[in-house]
C-alpha cells in the first residue's frame, strides 16, 4: 500500500475483525540470512554454515526467527495504510510471538495482517492491535504468529 494513501480512524476501526491483508512474497536467501547474522552477531551454525546445517533435522540452513519477525515492517508498508492526520507511527511491541515453523534458506514468506483492535488511548494516541502471521510459500504452518501493537501519534489538531 502506498504511504501516500491514508485511511480515516473510522475506516481503521471498521477493519476490526475484517478480512486479512496480504503482502507480496519475500525470498529469504542465504545472502539475506548471512547479512542478518552479521548485523545481529548471531552466527549460530543452523543459519550460516550450510554444510554443518545439512546434518540437522532442518536439512540445511534456516532463517533466524528474528529475521522473519523483522520482515513484518517491510510487509506492513504494503498492507497497512496510515491513519489520516498521523504525525508518526511507532512500534509499540507485541502481546505474544510464537515461532511455529522454520524457514529454510531460499524459501519465500509473506505477511498476513488482520486488525483485531483499535483503541483511542487519548485524543492523539491510537493503539492498533494486529494479528500477524508470516506464511511460508508452499507450507501449511506459518513461520510465526504474533499480536503486534502499533501506536499512531496524530499531529496536533488532527484528532
Amino acid at each position: 500500500m502506498s504511504e501516500s494513501k491514508t485511511i480515516t480512524l473510522d475506516e481503521k476501526k471498521a477493519q476490526v475483525g475484517g478480512e486479512p491483508r496480504y503482502s507480496s512474497w519475500y525470498e529469504l536467501t542465504q545472502d539475506r540470512i548471512d547479512k542478518f547474522a552479521d548485523v545481529t552477531e548471531d552466527w549460530q551454525f543452523i543459519h550460516v554454515d550450510q554444510e554443518k546445517a545439512k546434518a540437522t533435522p532442518f536439512g540445511g540452513t534456516i532463517a533466524h526467527g528474528f529475521l522473519s519477525l523483522s520482515m513484518l515492517s517491510a510487509m506492513s508498508y504494503e498492507t497497512e495504510a496510515p491513519i489520516a492526520g498521523a504525525a508518526m507511527g511507532v512500534n509499540y511491541g507485541f502481546n505474544k510471538i510464537r515461532f511455529t515453523a522454520p524457514v529454510k534458506a531460499g524459501l519465500k514468506v509473506r505477511g498476513k495482517f488482520t486488525t483485531v483492535g483499535v483503541d483511542e488511548k487519548s485524543p492523539t494516541n491510537i493503539l492498533t492491535t494486529t494479528k500477524v502471521e508470516v506464511e511460508i510459500e508452499g507450507e501449511k504452518r506459518p513461520a510465526l504468529m504474533a499480536e503486534w501493537l502499533g501506536l499512531t501519534i496524530l499531529a496536533p489538531g488532527a484528532g
